[in-house]
């Protein structure tokens, strides 16, 4: 796989990432999706939650097999097909992604590409902040660095990430990370899929 020509797309991509604003009061559903890793199996986890109250309205976890190595910088390559199957046929107003958005050394993070393809608003969070990150794509809420994924602009990415905040971090993103890690509370009824390449622990 040529790394330096699917860095080119990525740069040329990043062009296509349209920043606008969103009112918060209307917004009624905000979403997330977090993915674990055992091996080569995916375990992604999307929710569903009201906003501002941030209610747990709907949970769901897909396993399918990822055979793309993680590599710093091209992590939407091993990302993008759990999160896209955890997404598949959900309705929502705004998406978290675990990872970075504009806030990327190409400008084009997995949120973004995310973003792109469904056509919604994304907003991408991170735990950490890349290196070399264009100037004035990021912000600091609490403890997640949070970005442009697509059709947002990172004012309105900021307030809506505060309004999630739980102890320094989204909620909804904090509740996705533990059903993907299948430490979900058992009163949630939790719908296990396997993708078309699935497979059991």
């Amino acid at each position: 796989m040529n790394l330096k020509r699917i860095a080119c797309v990525q740069k040329k991509l990043a062009w296509r990432i349209i920043e606008q604003p969103i009112k918060l009061d209307e917004i009624e559903t905000v979403a997330a999706v977090d993915v674990s890793y055992r091996e080569n199996t995916a375990r992604a986890a999307f929710v569903l939650c009201s906003f501002p109250q941030c209610r747990l309205l709907k949970s769901k976890v897909i396993k399918t097999e990822v055979n793309f190595p993680y590599i710093p910088t091209f992590f939407f390559l091993r990302e993008t097909k759990p999160v896209l199957l955890a997404v598949k046929n959900e309705e929502f107003d705004i998406l978290l992604v675990e990872g970075h958005g504009k806030a990327h050394p190409r400008g084009y993070g997995l949120a973004s590409h995310i973003g792109l393809l469904l056509r919604k608003p994304v907003i991408g969070v991170a735990k950490k902040p890349l290196r070399s990150y264009p100037e004035d794509t990021l912000v600091r809420v609490g403890k997640a660095y949070v970005s442009v994924g697509n059709l947002i602009d990172l004012r309105s990415a900021g307030e809506i990430v505060k309004v999630l905040n739980d102890r320094g971090y989204p909620k909804p993103l904090k509740l996705a990370d533990r059903f993907s890690r299948g430490l979900e509370n058992e009163e949630i009824e939790t719908h296990v899929i396997a993708g078309k390449e699935g497979s059991n622990w």
